[in-house]
C-alpha cells in the first residue's frame, strides 16, 4: 500500500488489465507560458512549478478514464534535460501506460517551445499512479459511475 491506496502491483490477480500498447500516442492535456512569477533567482521556472503542471497533467489523462475525484499516489524520478524559460510555451503530452481497477499510470512527456526561437525542446517525462477515490477517500474502480461532484440524489455535492 502507498498512503493507504493499492499500488498497482498490490491490487491482485485478474483485476489489471495490464500495460498499455507502446503504440497509444500522447495527448495534449495541458498547455501554459511561462510568466516571470513562475521564476527562481536564476531566471529560469522552479522545477516545482513544472512538478505541480505535471500532476495537474496526470489528473486531467486519468479523469478521461472515469469522472471521479483523483489522487496521485506516486511520481516516479523526474530529471529535467533543460530548463524552462520565462515566455516559454510549455505543454504537458500524456498518455495511459497501465490500467488497474482504482489505479492508472500515467505517462507525462513535458515539452517547451522557445519563446525567441520557436524550437522545440524536451524538458522532462515522468509517470505517475492515480487512483479514483470516493468522498470518503477510499479507492472505487474508475469504471464505475461517475463520482465527482455528485451527490446521492444526483444533484452537485457541496
Amino acid at each position: 500500500m502507498v498512503h493507504g491506496f493499492p499500488s498497482l502491483v498490490e491490487i491482485g490477480p485478474g483485476t489489471d488489465d495490464g500495460p498499455m500498447s507502446d503504440q497509444i500516442d500522447f495527448k495534449l492535456s495541458l498547455r501554459v507560458i511561462m510568466m516571470p512569477r513562475d521564476t527562481n533567482q536564476y531566471g529560469s521556472i522552479f522545477g516545482g512549478v513544472i512538478l505541480s503542471y505535471i500532476d495537474q497533467a496526470g489528473f486531467i489523462e486519468a479523469r478521461r478514464h472515469g469522472i471521479h475525484r483523483w489522487v496521485t499516489v506516486s511520481v516516479d524520478q523526474v530529471d529535467f534535460k533543460a530548463p524552462v524559460c520565462i515566455g516559454d510555451v510549455v505543454q504537458f503530452l500524456t498518455r495511459p501506460i497501465r490500467k488497474g481497477t482504482t489505479s492508472i499510470k500515467v505517462c507525462v512527456r513535458v515539452e517547451a517551445e522557445r519563446f525567441d526561437t520557436g524550437d522545440t525542446i524536451e524538458v522532462t517525462e515522468a509517470e505517475l499512479t492515480l487512483v479514483s477515490v470516493n468522498a470518503a477517500g477510499k479507492p472505487i474502480p474508475f469504471d464505475s459511475p461517475p463520482s465527482a461532484g455528485i451527490d446521492a440524489s444526483g444533484g452537485k455535492a457541496p
